[in-house]
């Protein structure tokens, strides 16, 4: 391909500014390709899809053609540490390269960011007392004294799932706005408008659609003034969209509003006992729901769990005191701003718990059990149509990336997910990574079929003369908690040699640190391990995969969109089952290979990838590489590979 230096393809070519500013830089024509394709879009404010395989570079082959064309862009990723990632590092890479500097701005969602007003009342109330609680306060005090955004992840003491998080976060239901007494330094209000002056508005997908079901966290009013939209791992979107979409109430949700009620109580209704009595009694009736729940399955459809006489007790019971709750905090509403608030948000959960006691047509009503509590979900059957409406509402630019969207060659049923127009230009890039000299794909010989009751331990049998050939150094992904656990048990039964990490004994920032730093370890995971890990070099030289990933059928959304395609006339397996099964196998096999220097094996375990028809359609998935079920074969592969070391 021939591009000149005035194209974002040719300023991603040899001569171009790349090639001196990034070390080990090397122009690739795919990447170029990609980069004219989205110039050519942004400029026709059309739309694309493109898939990028592992090592195309997508995200500067669109960050190129989107700074260098001077339009106000929203790119958005998958999850908040990609958008840090993009907004930190390779956005101002990409400015050094371009010799321009843009206008861009970083947004997050409210509860990234800290909450002055809700820190203060935590202290003015003297609400907490645990004195770990209140250590962790004081530091955050001190961190906002001097913090410029607000953002929390600069207070990496604090990880995400923190308890005093939602304590000193804002919600739209919680939020006083401008009659907030600190609305002036309100953080989320510095970024919002940091996010209406620039040119280029980093955003998270969460964040994205959040305005598609009108859930006001805003962003909307940057988006009419957008020329184009970059939708990044844009795979993830579908779901993410049916979440928004839907409604949630969870144990959390119900016991922050009773916290929220005790400390406006004693903040402005100190002499109306009656308050902090209702929130004790939503926080027992939390407790009696949780309670009738045990027993149950992990995550099941509302209206089976119903059907046992307990659990619809409770579930009245909790709306009863809800609402004589929401009867008090009106009575008290006038006293207080903090009153006000918590008085809206009691009001609004009766409401979002209708569709669990009436039903809501189109919708499927769910619960999944937590640890310390529960949630409860309404999600939408078919999102086609709601995300159709959002994208004609900006007639922008928009361009719809992955190194995951077609199933072969085919983007059928990733813009059927998402209505998109059926005549949307698509791109299908493959990896430029030489799978066929780097890797091996491998199949163990007489495994029985995943249902077997033996399946994980003649699985892992097969597996020990592979980790050991590949001297550890090897991530083992399973589709299920079950099987994993399984597997680290016998692992650890049979003594082998290699140190063992494994999901949920320690967080997974740790696990990849520790497994980086043993040079020869084997590390456990499910589907959190699937995409967004990138181990490059030797420390990663084997990929196991237990099982093609077929959602669970008892998940009770999974089962009633396949009923509701059923009824349509579709074909559940093929039409569905089989495309998102596809494209979750990809993702986890893009963990092997990050690099052009990277050899490695692919073991993808299951026999129906060669005893069934529909093997074919994920093995066309896959990219070209030698296959082999002779042990014998990986370790020739590996003594190759020490040679070559």
């Amino acid at each position: 391909m021939t591009a000149s230096g005035d194209t974002a393809a040719g300023l991603l070519g040899e001569s171009g500014p790349f090639a001196g500013l990034i070390e080990g830089f090397a122009p690739r024509a795919a990447q170029q390709a990609m980069a004219e394709a989205v110039e050519a879009a942004i400029e026709a404010r059309g739309s694309l899809l493109v898939e990028a395989g592992t090592g195309v570079g997508k995200t500067y082959a669109y960050l190129v053609p989107a700074l260098r064309s001077g339009r106000r862009v929203v790119i958005s990723t998958g999850t908040r540490h990609l958008q840090d990632q993009l907004f930190l590092r390779d956005l101002p890479q990409v400015e050094r390269g371009l010799g321009r500097r843009v206008h861009a701005a970083l947004l997050k969602g409210r509860a990234n960011y800290l909450c002055l007003h809700r820190l203060r009342n935590l202290f003015d109330a003297g609400f907490v007392r645990s004195p770990s609680l209140l250590g962790k306060l004081v530091r955050v005090d001190e961190w906002a004294r001097h913090t410029e955004t607000g953002d929390l992840a600069e207070l990496a003491e604090l990880p995400e799932n923190d308890a005093v998080r939602p304590m000193i976060t804002s919600t739209v239901e919680n939020c006083l706005g401008s009659a907030c007494p600190l609305f002036d330094n309100c953080f989320v209000l510095k970024a919002r408008q940091r996010a209406q002056e620039a040119d280029v508005v980093v955003v998270n997908h969460h964040l994205f659609v959040a305005d598609l079901a009108l859930k006001e966290e805003g962003f909307g009013e940057i988006l009419p003034s957008a020329d184009a939209f970059i939708v990044d791992e844009a795979h993830q979107l579908p779901d993410v969209a049916g979440l928004f979409l839907g409604e949630t109430v969870s144990s959390r949700q119900l016991r922050d509003l009773a916290r929220d009620v005790e400390q406006a109580h004693l903040l402005e209704a100190g002499d109306m006992p009656a308050l902090r009595d209702g929130a004790r009694a939503l926080e027992a009736a939390v407790e009696t729901l949780h309670g009738a729940l045990e027993g149950l399955p992990r995550r099941e459809s509302w209206p089976r769990a119903a059907s046992r006489e307990g659990v619809a007790r409770a579930l009245a019971g909790l709306g009863a005191v809800i609402e004589a709750l929401a009867g008090d905090l009106e009575t008290a509403a006038p006293r207080g701003k903090e009153l006000q608030g918590v008085a809206q948000r009691a009001a609004g959960f009766g409401g979002r718990l209708a569709p669990f006691v009436e039903g809501r047509e189109g919708f499927v009503t769910w619960y999944e059990r937590l640890r310390e509590g529960f949630r409860l979900s309404s999600t939408p059957l078919d999102i086609s149509e709601s995300f159709r409406r959002f994208v004609e509402a900006y007639p922008a630019s928009w361009v719809f990336t992955s190194a995951t969207l077609a199933v072969g060659d085919s983007f059928d049923y990733f813009r059927s997910r998402l209505g998109l127009a059926e005549d949307a230009p698509t791109l299908r890039l493959e990896s430029p990574f030489d799978f066929a000299a780097n890797a091996l794909l491998f199949q163990p010989k007489n495994l029985p079929e995943p249902r077997h009751p033996e399946y994980t331990r003649l699985l892992m049998e097969a597996m020990v003369p592979v980790i050991e050939a590949s001297g550890g150094r090897a991530f083992l992904l399973f589709t299920s908690y079950r099987a994993l656990n399984d597997a680290a048990a016998w692992y650890r039964a049979q003594g082998i040699g290699f140190p063992l990490l494994v999901q949920g004994e320690s967080g997974k920032r740790e696990l990849l640190a520790d497994f980086r730093a043993a040079g020869d370890a084997v590390l456990m995971g499910t589907q959190s391990f699937w995409e967004g890990v990138d181990v490059r070099g030797e420390a990663l030289s084997l990929v196991m995969i237990d099982k093609l990933p077929f959602a669970a059928p008892n998940d009770p959304v999974l089962r009633a969109r396949l009923e509701a395609l059923e009824a349509a006339g579709a074909n559940p397996f093929f039409d569905y089952q089989i495309p998102q099964a596809a494209i979750l196998l990809k993702q986890g096999v893009g963990r092997l290979i990050r690099d052009p220097r990277d050899r490695g094996v692919l073991v993808v375990a299951d026999p129906r990838l060669r005893t069934k028809g529909y093997g074919r359609t994920f093995r066309r998935s896959l990219p070209p590489m030698p296959e082999t079920t002779d042990p014998e074969a990986v370790r020739r592969f590996f003594g190759d590979d020490q040679r070559d070391r």
